[in-house]
């Protein structure tokens, strides 16, 4: 082999040797010295034999020396049930992501625990927030001093979800404080009471203010005038004219003391402005009358106090309980096929056409409503189509030949409901 070939051998055998070296240099992890270094005399035997209580109390120690604002990292405890937003061990001065498989032991936790308790004592120092940061301290210590308080604070550690099914997130949401129940009961009695009292005024004033325009306008029956509405606009017609009366003497006895004033011509009303005028003459004056009737009949009366929430649920229980054995008699004495007494035949009546109409009719419809038996359904069906023959203002013969011409299946078009 020649000199030349032995010499590239050699350099080729160098160059994989270094290639080499630096694979094993960069497989291994770099090693850092602390601060404070090694001690010159330490061997390894002396540092496995004592790892546990030297890394841990080393841990401790460097904290210890931290300044008053040391980080003491955090933790998802949004309900503090443990140390709150901080990390327990980082608040005794231990790094969970350091030690590895070394944690500190009871011993190492308990001795950090006074060294940092003496210092933060409140009546040791007079630091700014010595008290709270004294508080976190003990409270750190609790959790870690208890076996099943500690496992599962390490359980949790990465498993937000876990302590948020058991303990769930004030984040989100939280429980109001709670109410006391008398006062929810007293302002809902308050608030129901002045719903129903104010309900009941406008039942009334609805009733009031149709009766108002139906006697101001002279409204007929089939308008939608009443007996009740003539009698109000006869009574207001009086009054107004003695009222022109009174008027027109006050006139004339100061134009008798020579305060006569030379009449100015009017302008010519229509019939329709002079309708108008009547109108708003005896508006007033039949809102007057109107105001003085307390009750209408049928419910629709001023409210008073018994109108109040509070007064009908006291009233409630027994007219339930009445209403309950009255229909428990009634249904025993159709089984027994009994024929009808005047009390129930009264309560069907008044249930067939409603409270309005029967307090509205007079004592001969009531009469003649008992007698056609209203509660059976055909009876109430062809009652209520007289009556509204009645409101169309026909004749006695007109409802007797529509009544045939329905009777023989046919149907009377809208001419026939027209006035004679």
């Amino acid at each position: 082999m020649s000199t030349r070939a032995r010499n590239a051998a050699r350099r080729l055998a160098c160059l994989v040797f270094v290639l080499w070296a630096l694979l094993v240099a960069l497989s291994f992890p770099p090693v850092y010295a602390d601060d404070d270094g090694p001690s010159p005399g330490s061997t390894s035997s002396e540092e496995d034999s004592g790892s546990s209580s030297t890394a841990s109390s080393q841990r401790a120690s460097s904290s210890n020396e931290n300044d008053d604002e040391a980080d003491w990292g955090s933790f998802y405890d949004p309900n503090n049930v443990f140390c709150g937003q901080h990390d327990c061990y980082k608040i005794l001065g231990f790094d969970f992501l350091n030690w590895g498989s070394d944690p500190p032991s009871l011993k190492d936790i308990t001795k950090s625990y006074r060294s940092l308790s003496r210092r933060w004592h409140p009546d040791k120092t007079k630091a700014k927030g010595a008290r709270e940061k004294f508080v976190a301290i003990a409270k750190a210590y609790e959790i870690l001093t208890d076996f099943e308080k500690r496992g599962e604070y390490d359980y949790f550690r990465d498993r937000p979800d876990e302590y948020f099914k058991k303990y769930g997130s004030s984040v989100l949401w939280s429980y109001a404080p709670k109410s006391d129940a008398s006062i929810i009961i007293i302002l809902f009695l308050i608030a129901g009471s002045a719903f129903t009292y104010y309900a009941q005024k406008n039942k009334w004033q609805t009733i009031a203010n149709h009766l108002v325009r139906a006697a101001t306008e002279d409204l007929s029956p089939r308008e939608g005038g009443s007996t009740e509405s003539m009698e109000i606009r006869d009574k207001a017609l009086v009054i107004l004219a003695e009222r022109k009366k009174e008027a027109e003497t006050n006139r004339s006895s100061k134009d008798d003391n020579g305060e006569k004033k030379k009449k100015e011509k009017g302008q010519r009303l229509t019939p329709k402005e002079k309708r108008e005028k009547e109108w708003d003459e005896l508006r007033p004056i039949c809102i007057e009358l109107v105001n003085e009737i307390d009750d209408f009949g049928a419910g629709f009366r001023k409210p008073t106090w018994r109108d109040l929430l509070v007064v009908r649920m006291v009233k409630w229980p027994y007219y339930l309980s009445t209403s309950i054995i009255w229909w428990s008699k009634y249904a025993l004495r159709r089984l027994r096929k009994v024929e009808l007494n005047e009390e129930e035949r009264l309560v069907l009546t008044k249930n067939a056409v409603g409270q309005v109409t029967w307090v509205a009719a007079t004592e001969e419809e009531r009469e003649e409503m008992l007698t056609l038996e209203l509660w059976v359904t055909d009876n109430l069906a062809e009652w209520r189509e007289e009556q509204e023959m009645k409101l169309a203002g026909l004749s006695a013969n007109r409802r007797k030949q529509i009544k045939k011409w329905r009777k023989r299946g046919g149907e009377p078009i809208e001419e026939d409901f027209k006035m004679d």
